[in-house]
């Protein structure tokens, strides 16, 4: 029988967290609850506030005569982030589910985001329907937005929960078995500038055996494929596609962050790594390009998303940057570099074509990657040629055999 985890404050919305209880135990699936609230709960729990607490050494008296709400959340927030994964690894439960406002998520998606992918997540939360990076991060929590707040039970809420209720045990009920004859797994970072080669080097790696899963570099692909490195899934790391350095430096809306690149280096896991994209910094709609960039070279790549060219000395802070994370390496890596352009736009006669750019990000890579740390390999291609592609795939192959 499975059993789910639902983690709430038992004082301040005990009864709706008794009826989610009630209407999991009469679909066969048992419940383990957590108490994350202040206050005493109105059903006994199975890990107690003061456990939660206990988890990060703050005593519960400390939490009640403070007053303070900020601090009762964090501290929660912090006890179920170190409290779940522990009781995940000892077979405590299979899935997690929670409701709550901004609080209780907060409290609630701390715990989930450091559980394994692939493990269940509901969160019912008025928080859903806006901007839940801070909520979901990396991981793959299912965000429910609540509709009403969750307080009281009624037919509107109820529906709401229902469907949450039933969502969390379709996902125990019919979870997928584990294939004992799994392929490794290799990430690999694409933009739509740089399908072709994806595609190429997809089609040729799962001709060897590999099983490819494509990030699509815009901010949030890149933090996904960090995290799926970080948690020991992905053998090898293609990533052609490092596009996001150009928002992260000059300033763009898709940037994923300034440990990008660090995981597979500090990791050990192989590793190709190439310049797809970093001709481009991203914004959206054409209006909303920053006033200081109005007289760059633009390009309309769609309705939503307007490209902005860089420039000489951006591409020296790139290729600087990447550099210092390559040389963070404790594996196998090399830095390939395609001499006739790095996306579909940096081609000749394209709008983004830009030899002396280019040559200074090359130039740049070149002379700051240490040589103990990673090879460079120059090829006379475009990015997106054949040729190069198959070569990126390959080399990531022979690296792979070698580790």
């Amino acid at each position: 029988m499975k059993t789910v985890a639902i983690i709430g404050t038992f004082d301040t919305k005990g009864e709706e967290f008794a009826y989610v209880q009630k209407r999991f135990q009469e679909l066969g699936i048992e419940t383990f609850t957590i108490h994350c609230g202040v206050f005493d709960p109105l059903t006994m729990p199975d890990v107690s506030n003061a456990e939660v607490a206990a988890a990060v050494d703050i005593d519960m008296s400390v939490i009640v005569e403070k007053k303070d709400r900020a601090f009762a959340t964090e501290t929660m927030a912090r006890g179920i982030e170190k409290l779940l994964p522990n009781l995940y690894a000892n077979g405590r439960f299979d899935g997690v589910f929670s409701m709550g406002g901004s609080g209780g998520t907060s409290i609630a998606t701390s715990g989930m985001r450091k559980l394994p992918i692939g493990v269940p997540k509901v969160m019912v939360s008025t928080m859903a329907s806006g901007d839940v990076a801070p909520y979901v991060g990396t991981s793959d929590i299912a965000m429910f937005p609540s509709i009403v707040d969750v307080e009281g039970i009624n037919s509107f809420s109820t529906t709401i929960f229902n469907n949450a209720i039933h969502a969390m045990a379709g996902m125990l009920e019919f979870a997928r078995p584990q294939e004992e004859d799994a392929k490794p797994l290799v990430a690999a970072t694409m933009f739509g500038v740089t399908t072709p080669a994806i595609q190429k080097a997809q089609a040729y790696l799962a001709n060897k055996g590999y099983e490819v899963l494509v990030f699509h570099a815009t901010g949030t692909g890149g933090k996904c494929m960090e995290a799926l490195v970080n948690g020991g899934f992905i053998k090898g790391v293609l990533d052609l596609t490092t596009t996001e350095w150009c928002d992260e430096i000059v300033g763009g809306v898709l940037a994923a962050g300034p440990e990008r690149c660090e995981a597979a280096a500090l990791n050990g896991v192989p590793t190709v790594i190439s310049v797809g994209a970093l001709d481009m910094v991203n914004f959206g709609p054409w209006e909303t390009v920053p006033e200081q960039f109005a007289q760059r070279n633009l390009y309309r790549h769609n309705p939503t998303v307007t490209l902005m060219r860089t420039t000489t000395e951006e591409n020296k802070q790139i290729g600087e940057t990447i550099a210092s994370k390559i040389n963070l390496s404790t594996g196998p890596c090399v830095c390939m570099l395609p001499l006739k352009g790095v996306s579909m736009i940096d081609a000749e006669g394209q709008p983004f074509w830009g030899p002396e750019e280019d040559t200074a990000l090359f130039e740049t890579l070149k002379s700051n990657i240490s040589p103990d740390k990673a090879t460079i390999i120059e090829l006379d291609a475009h990015i997106n040629d054949d040729e190069f592609a198959i070569a990126a795939a390959q080399k990531l192959i022979d690296l792979m055999e070698e580790n």
